[in-house]
């Protein structure tokens, strides 16, 4: 980038603070318990057409 010190680099392109990390991975832990929930319920649907 041109940037004559790291630090300068490292301030404008990570931006992201702790507060949107746990955003972040409670996002994440809620879609993984979606797709737990999803799978349970189309395991249960095949098991009711058997």
């Amino acid at each position: 980038m041109g940037h004559s010190d790291i630090s300068v680099t490292l301030d404008i392109y990570t931006h992201l603070g702790l507060d949107d990390a746990q955003m972040e991975l409670t996002r994440l832990q809620a879609q993984e318990q979606n797709i737990k929930d999803a799978e349970d319920e189309r395991g249960k649907l095949l098991k009711f057409a058997q």
